[in-house]
């Protein structure tokens, strides 16, 4: 037994099972037995993932070059005994660690939920006797007996089913309830159609049965989720991947400037001392403090921003992420589609007709085949929708605002069919009382229901499959309600052209009977003869959400591909992506091409990164190829965001760039694996958090843009004075100011900026492109310069009209503000003009630049700051001309953008 092979339990006969797991037919397992398999197999529990401790979580926070360059300032502030300063940056970096350490999702919690999942206690015949124990306990080979309502406690092989049903939605995503059946399968059965076998976790709905215990703990499907969701790694973000590289240049770029700075300084004879000091300030000077915190500060923006639009963002790159999305991979049922089954075609009365409204809730019309509302119902049709709501198990309740099934959801879609018709449920039952019911089995496929009709008769309904109810009848109905030639042929093509369009046909039927006939006691005697008139069809599929429809064409359009990967059944997921309107992205591709479990698992690793571009709709998926999807697209270097509510979805969730649970229908553990939440379960929340992820990196690449060219300019200014031996035009400590109040009043509030027209209009970014394009840097480096001629020239000029130092160098820093302040107007767009920029979109702006106006007044004007920042007040004509150079700098960069925008159409044209 310690070698228990790995079956194909769905492939086996019972006997073999039975053989195979050393289990007796009546009295399953001994005593003795269940023990040695205990010490074998362990208890039926998924193992917990080993945490990271509190400390090690928090001390990764800092694994960051960016960070490295903070802290290399906070210690050179430090010996350079500017202990406020040294503090203030500091700060900064121990702020930013913890906002990452609080955001960052826990692996181990999606492992619990997994645990938690797991069904307390079981119904098992041990020793010949029935008890019950905890779930815990089960070992392989165990007899378990399963009721509707049971979680089922462990993976099993059927070897009894009493008209079975199980939701395996959490596992597989197929929506509607599989009927179990006991019957052997073939190898190479997909997952989700191995009817044959119950899985750990899954809800027992419906009927009863007995299975043999296959696999326990984390050898069950779900315990192999589990270990799938430990082993996926989570990617760094595209944002982080370009923060991380930026920085890392950076940091080369400064230390390099700081050494040759040195070097030069003692070619040309200089203190070695002041020189180091020097290099020093230069560092400090280029380095931007303000970044992590204005990125992190932008990103909780980001946050609050999607959640008022129903997305709850986990981790903060999320928020980036999806704006740099190529690739969206969505779950159908529930995301794109209600989650709720709607009756869309009737078939009745030798006539079609189509039923507007969507989900459970009552309210649409029925109309004819000319497209026109009915005034008035006709008898056959009357009677096709009054079988569907009382020869039925199911209600409809309203929660919340919200109409749910209570039973079937088959069951339900019909109920709605017919109060749209103005048919309510318990008005029928109470009219035609029922008698008795031959409830739904397997191997019948159809549920009867005996009712009271007028004076002298009683009424059959019969519903279920097509096969089974059409070669009980004899005849049909018309219109009016009388007897009509059965067209059998007719009524075949018209249901197999709604399975075309995926929808699920159910064949109703009845029979008039003696009034003193109040059982089916004759009925089942004659079950076989053809005693049943036809009365209709009903079609129900989960529709697609109207939303999710313009959402998906939003997407699309913007060159995001979107692709359906479901547990359903490729006929309906093919016909719910053509409602959709999801279209492959290659067009000379097969635009209704879907690509089954099967036919992926087919497929070698090579074949499979050759066809996953090709196709947008993948059906009958197992957890592990839904992995393999997203593996193979971050391959092909897209960057996936991956939706998701089940069990089976979690490992995915966790491996794509952006993981999406559902919060509504989603299970504890996808929720867990997931980045972010959408509150409504909608398809559409995922394109507004799409475009508010493209702004929140449009704004963070405005405030980069923004900063770079102050401490660029900061440095140019300190390493020409030295080049050419002159006194620092900006100290250490007031480069500092600079550097955290401008980031802080100016460079933040482009946070603020709200969404450019068209943002939805531009193709993704592409994930390899850097963050900073060519006209990016060009910017940055003209208006460096800017900076650089202006600073060190108004130094210069103050010190040759016999000003002081301080006043020469408060002029300097000054003049850095005043352009910093008309830059910020610039950057405001990166590519149109400030002028077709509405003034006050952005208040924020305005109250940024007045806060640094005050600031820097305080800087300029007061004892206490002329004393810790040797500033000196400045007179009225020195604002002028910083004023003046200001403006030139505004219309420079403005001139310079355009110069842009006409390069960009001569290349588009």
């Amino acid at each position: 037994m310690k070698d228990l092979p790995k079956q194909q339990w769905h492939h086996l006969a019972e006997e073999d099972v039975y053989n195979a797991l050393k289990t007796d037919h009546q009295t399953g397992l001994t005593s003795s037995e269940v023990s040695e398999r205990l010490s074998i197999f362990g208890e039926n529990a998924i193992s917990a993932q080993k945490p990271i401790s509190p400390f090690k979580r928090f001390i990764l926070q800092f694994h960051n070059p960016l960070i490295y360059i903070l802290l290399v300032a906070t210690l050179v502030t430090f010996f350079l005994k500017e202990y406020i300063d040294s503090a203030v940056i500091f700060g900064v970096v121990i702020i930013n660690a913890i906002i990452g350490y609080l955001q960052e999702a826990k692996a181990e919690d999606a492992i619990n939920s997994l645990k938690r999942m797991m069904s307390a206690s079981a119904s098992v015949i041990r020793d010949g006797k029935k008890i019950s124990i905890e779930a815990t306990q089960l070992v392989p080979g165990d007899l378990v007996l399963l009721a509707s309502g049971d979680k089922v406690p462990a993976d099993m092989r059927l070897v009894k089913c009493r008209d079975m049903q199980i939701d395996e939605s959490a596992l597989t995503g197929e929506s509607v309830a599989v009927q179990k059946k006991c019957t052997r399968l073939e190898q190479d059965t997909v997952l989700g159609d191995r009817v044959n076998m119950a899985f750990a976790g899954t809800l027992v709905t419906y009927g009863g049965g007995m299975g043999i215990v296959t696999a326990t703990g984390d050898d069950t499907e779900t315990g192999k989720i589990a270990d799938m969701i430990s082993q996926a790694v989570s990617l760094d973000t595209p944002l982080t991947q370009k923060i991380h590289a930026f920085s890392k240049i950076l940091l080369y770029v400064i230390l390099g400037l700081a050494v040759i700075t040195f070097i030069v300084g003692l070619l040309h004879g200089q203190d070695w001392v002041s020189t180091f000091m020097a290099a020093v300030a230069l560092a400090v000077a280029a380095i931007p403090e303000g970044l992590p915190a204005v990125v992190t500060i932008t990103l909780a923006i980001g946050v609050r921003r999607m959640a008022l639009r129903n997305a709850i963002v986990r981790k903060l790159p999320a928020v980036e992420t999806l704006g740099s999305t190529t690739i969206i991979c969505s779950d159908k049922t529930g995301t794109l589609t209600e989650n709720q089954m709607t009756v869309q075609k009737v078939f009745a009365g030798d006539q079609e007709y189509d039923l507007s409204g969507s989900g459970y809730q009552p309210e649409g019309e029925i109309k004819n085949g000319q497209g026109e509302a009915l005034a008035d119902l006709p008898e056959g049709l009357r009677l096709c929708l009054l079988a569907g709501t009382i020869s039925n198990d199911s209600q409809l309740l309203q929660e919340d605002g919200l109409w749910k099934v209570q039973g079937d959801p088959t069951e339900g879609a019909l109920i709605a069919s017919a109060v749209k018709a103005g048919l309510a449920q318990e008005e029928q039952m109470q009219a035609y009382s029922r008698l008795d019911v031959i409830p739904f089995e397997s191997d019948r496929q159809y549920m009867a229901t005996l009712h009271q009709f007028d004076a002298e008769q009683n009424i059959i309904f019969l519903k279920g499959s097509l096969e089974q109810t059409l070669i009980r009848c004899r005849d049909a109905l018309d219109q009016q309600g009388n007897s009509l030639a059965l067209d059998r042929d007719k009524i075949t093509q018209t249901a197999e052209r709604f399975a075309a369009m995926g929808l699920r046909v159910l064949c109703i039927a009845m029979q008039k009977v003696p009034k003193d006939e109040q059982t089916f006691e004759r009925f089942q005697q004659q079950e076989a003869a053809e005693q049943l008139t036809f009365i209709g069809l009903q079609a129900m599929i989960d529709p697609p959400r109207a939303e999710a429809i313009r959402a998906v064409d939003t997407c699309q359009k913007a060159g995001i591909a979107v692709k359906m990967i479901t547990g359903d059944h490729a006929l309906t997921a093919r016909a719910i992506a053509e409602q959709i309107g999801i279209n492959n992205p290659d067009p000379t591709a097969d635009q209704h091409r879907v690509l089954t479990g099967k036919e992926l698992a087919e497929l070698s690793d090579h074949e499979l990164l050759a066809e996953v571009e090709k196709v947008s709709v993948f059906a009958r998926v197992a957890p592990e190829q839904k992995l393999k999807l997203v593996t193979a697209l971050q391959a092909k270097k897209h960057v996936v965001a991956m939706t998701g509510d089940g069990v089976n979805d979690a490992p995915a969730l966790k491996k794509a760039d952006i993981g999406v649970a559902m919060g509504i229908a989603g299970t504890e553990v996808s929720k867990e694996a997931a980045d972010m939440i959408l509150t409504d379960d909608n398809f559409a929340t995922i394109e507004g958090a799409v475009e508010e992820g493209r702004n929140v990196f449009d704004n963070l690449l405005k405030f980069i843009t923004w900063i770079l060219p102050t401490n660029m300019g900061q440095g140019m200014v300190i390493m020409v004075a030295i080049l050419i031996g002159a006194s620092l035009p900006v100290l250490p400590v007031q480069a500092l100011w600079l550097n955290m109040t401008t980031a802080v009043f100016l460079g933040l509030m482009l946070a603020f900026e709200p969404r450019e027209p068209g943002i939805m209009k531009r193709m993704p970014r592409d994930p390899n492109s850097p963050i900073l394009s060519k006209e990016m840097v060009g910017r940055i480096l003209s208006v460096s310069t800017l900076l650089l001629i202006g600073a060190f020239g108004l130094f210069k000029w103050a010190l040759i009209s016999g000003e002081t130092e301080e006043v020469a160098r408060t002029l300097a820093v000054t003049l850095f503000v005043v352009v910093q302040s008309v830059f910020l107007f610039n950057c405001r767009s990166l590519s149109v003009s400030l002028f077709k920029t509405p003034i006050f979109s952005n208040p924020w702006i305005w109250g940024g630049v007045g806060a640094m106006l005050v600031a820097q007044l305080l800087f300029i004007y007061t004892p206490v700051m002329n004393t810790l920042f040797q500033s000196a007040p400045l007179e009225l004509a020195h604002w002028g001309m910083m004023l003046a150079y200001g403006v030139l700098v505004l219309f420079l960069v403005e001139i310079e953008k355009g110069i842009w925008r006409g390069i960009k159409a001569r290349r588009s044209a």
